[in-house]
């Protein structure tokens, strides 16, 4: 590219920032109000992977962010480059997923003169970011960019937004190694422990608890606390329910592992060990079907979020890896495992009886539990799986366990469908020597079909499977449950649809599949193909409700 060996600028400022900080791989959409920063990022070796549409390049930074628990980053161009990134931010932002978001945006000699892609940026990215800010001088790049880092990884995390004018961008950069100077001491990495004396307090609530149980959420995986959670379960011996990108914090292997018997441990739990926990819709708001006595420790980096939605009896601000050594520094944990431990084992060995028939069915089309069980049954451990749709996910998520932290991948609280492909492309890139899969619905797959292309062209390798219904099947099943049989206005697809044979012609691997037991070998054809590929499995609809499944 131009200007590798030629004078320094701005972009080459942003690109010493963003290899300072260990970044290998921008994600972005090819634009001209960013064009130094990919100069900078070819000087720099940093790889620029580009996508059909900016949605999915911010997705991606929030995947990177989510598989290796680093910040990812973004490039957009201006205005509807912008716009169009929004919701990958957004989602970024429920998640508590550290990402950078770039931008260009028109030379600030023609603001407010209807120049091309001219807009409020800031004011857009503002509601859903940590910080969102315009750099106006060349010699501000490096510490703002450090700034942007600093906010998006500290407390809970989330994403940052800084737009570059294009002239500054452009102008000559300093001859100073400011990005260096600034890099250096611009942020710290350490993690705030608890209170000691409610952290005691907790250990002697969890001491006299007769039904303990153990909620693991997102803070947990923030926090990087997998050997924490581990030697926090096995002292306690109570069961642990991994919640949201918790998955994968505990391997389904672990005695202490539980998933499916949620509802009956929370509602018969006389004492709830909450680990970055949120008490939103996934959870009841921490009210719906938790019995009316039960006691709560909670533990969030963020004070704000302690006692949210539902009052706690011990409200423990601190990282949730730190506070679980104190925890167990401080005594907690049994020398048994309580009877209440056992109970809910019986509960998922129940649950998995009643699932047992669907898991099983040759019927066909496929039952979606059969479809899930053939998929847990191919993967290897190292794999990544990336949920993408709606019931079929949910179902999904019930018979597949990840036995990694960052090995599972779903839209997360902010319920976005399209995260398929960005986030399984920057998993592929994160983690070169692991398979990774992308669960569709067929709904779920045209939001971002055309990523296909841009992962067979830059080869990023990676299978989607679609459990293909013929509708927007959560959707169908609500509207016809409240307004009657047929009566489900724009859920309705073509299950015909060869949406195989779509990345077939891009150049990728396409296959249909409507029988049961060709499940894990078409998988098997699909990965050995090594490109971009898609198997399209035809589901029963008629059995698309979740209401008496696992998970």
């Amino acid at each position: 590219m131009a200007g590798v060996d030629g004078p320094r600028h701005g972009g080459h400022l942003v690109a010493d920032v963003l290899a300072r900080e260990g970044v290998t791989h921008l994600f972005t959409l090819s634009g001209g109000h960013i064009a130094p920063i990919y100069d900078g990022c070819a000087a720099n070796g940093i790889r620029v992977v580009d996508f059909r549409h900016e949605q999915s390049a911010a997705h991606a930074a929030d995947g990177w962010a989510r598989v290796t628990g680093r910040p990812g980053v973004a490039a957009v161009t201006a205005g509807p480059g912008v716009t169009d990134a929004v919701t990958g931010v957004a989602n970024a932002l429920y998640a508590d997923s550290p990402m950078v978001l770039l931008s260009g945006k028109n030379p600030m000699l023609e603001f407010e003169r209807g120049s091309l892609q001219e807009m409020d940026q800031v004011r857009l990215l503002a509601p859903i970011t940590k910080w969102a800010r315009t750099v106006y001088d060349v010699r501000r790049i490096p510490d703002m960019l450090q700034t942007a880092f600093r906010v998006a990884t500290a407390g809970r995390m989330g994403p940052a937004f800084l737009d570059i004018p294009l002239d500054v961008q452009m102008n000559a950069a300093p001859a100073t190694d400011e990005a260096g100077e600034v890099a250096r001491g611009s942020r710290t990495e350490a993690r705030p422990q608890g209170d000691p004396d409610l952290v005691a307090e907790a250990v002697h609530l969890l001491a006299s608890a007769e039904r303990p149980v153990v909620l693991a959420g997102a803070g947990v995986r923030w926090s990087g606390a997998v050997e924490e959670l581990a030697a926090l379960a096995d002292a306690l011996q109570a069961p642990v329910f991994l919640n949201s990108l918790a998955r994968g914090m505990l391997p389904p292997t672990h005695p202490f592992f539980f998933s499916a018997a949620r509802k009956l441990a929370l509602g018969r739990a006389d004492v709830v060990l909450a680990l970055g926990v949120d008490w939103d819709f996934r959870l009841g708001f921490g009210q719906r079907g938790f019995a009316p006595d039960v006691r709560v420790i909670q533990v969030d980096v963020d004070a704000a979020h302690v006692g949210r939605n539902r009052r706690v009896d011990v409200g423990i601000v601190g990282d949730p890896g730190r506070v679980i050594r104190q925890l167990l520094d401080a005594g907690a944990g049994t020398a048994s495992a309580p009877a209440f431990t056992g109970e809910v084992r019986n509960e998922e060995r129940r649950l998995a009886g009643e699932a047992r028939p669907g898991m099983e069915s040759d019927a066909a089309p496929i039952h979606p539990l059969r479809f899930a069980r053939e998929i847990r049954d191919f993967l290897d451990p190292s794999d990544v799986v990336v949920g993408d749709g709606g019931d079929i996910v949910g179902i999904t998520a019930g018979v597949v366990h990840a036995h990694w932290p960052g090995h599972w991948l779903d839209p997360g609280p902010f319920g976005c469908l399209g995260v398929g492909p960005g986030f399984a492309m920057a998993a592929k890139l994160a983690l070169p020597g692991s398979r990774v899969l992308i669960v569709y619905g067929d709904g779920s797959f045209g939001l971002h079909a055309m990523e296909f292309e841009a992962a067979i062209r830059q080869r990023i390798p990676f299978v989607g499977i679609i459990g293909n219904d013929g509708a927007w099947g959560q959707i169908k099943v609500a509207q016809e449950l409240l307004y009657g049989k047929g009566n489900a206005p724009a859920s309705e697809l073509d299950p015909a649809t060869p949406y195989h044979a779509m990345v077939e012609a891009l150049g990728g691997y396409g296959e249909k599949v409507t029988d049961p037991k060709e499940i894990g070998p078409a998988l098997q054809r699909a990965f050995d193909a090594r490109v971009p590929a898609c198997l399209n499995v035809a589901i029963d609809a008629r059995a698309m409700t979740r209401a008496s499944y696992l998970g």
